[in-house]
């Protein structure tokens, strides 16, 4: 049921990363969803937060949030990368996004940088598709747990590690893409006793 509901919520929150995979293909990704260490409900918990962050943002006179500012969600922790154009903008993301219920923790890691331009974000989106294309090639790696950003050559990763193992072995494989210039891993393991709660088996 958890999983229906999952779908039905994403259907009216439109464009969030953690149910729409079950609108577009239908079986087969609830099955991808199911395989995640995230439980379904902590997943439907995430898109709301990530909802509500965005409309913050929407409201604000920084029009840079919603056009610039990343946000990921995992098991209420909020992950923000990008580029604004005024520090007062990364202080203003921070601020909102501390403001949604729900909200455990937040990662400011957006930079203040107005030279970025369109060849930075093309290389940028060209990491961030090499990365997860050799996570989800690398045995041993389960990559359906990772979520990935890069900002300026950087790549921030969130999720869920199966052990420091897992871990050690994904930033092995980020290291030796082209381009990178470090990463960052805000990564926890399966069995941290942080999270809120662990999937059954």
């Amino acid at each position: 049921m958890k999983l229906i509901r999952c779908a039905s919520a994403a259907w009216l929150l439109m464009g969030l990363s953690a149910c729409v995979p079950l609108i577009i293909a239908g079986g087969g990704e609830t099955a991808s969803l199911a395989a995640q260490e995230r439980s379904a409900g902590n997943a439907l918990d995430d898109a709301g937060i990530l909802l509500k962050i965005k409309n913050l943002y929407a409201q604000q006179d920084y029009k840079d949030l919603m056009a610039n500012v990343e946000i990921k969600v995992i098991e209420g922790r909020v992950l923000l990368t990008g580029n604004v154009d005024k520090p007062e903008s990364q202080i203003e993301a921070v601020r909102l996004a501390w403001q949604v219920n729900g909200v455990k923790e937040v990662m400011n890691e957006v930079q203040v940088n107005d030279q970025a331009g369109f060849s930075n974000y093309a290389r940028d989106v060209w990491i961030s598709t090499q990365v997860r294309t050799h996570l989800l090639l690398t045995k041993e790696i389960r990559s359906i747990n990772y979520a990935v950003i890069t900002v300026n050559q950087v790549v921030y990763l969130m999720g869920i590690a199966q052990d420091q193992d897992e871990l050690d072995r994904v930033t092995a494989v980020i290291s030796t893409i082209d381009y990178v210039q470090r990463v960052v891993s805000y990564v926890r393991l399966k069995d941290d006793p942080r999270r809120p709660e662990h999937p059954l088996p």
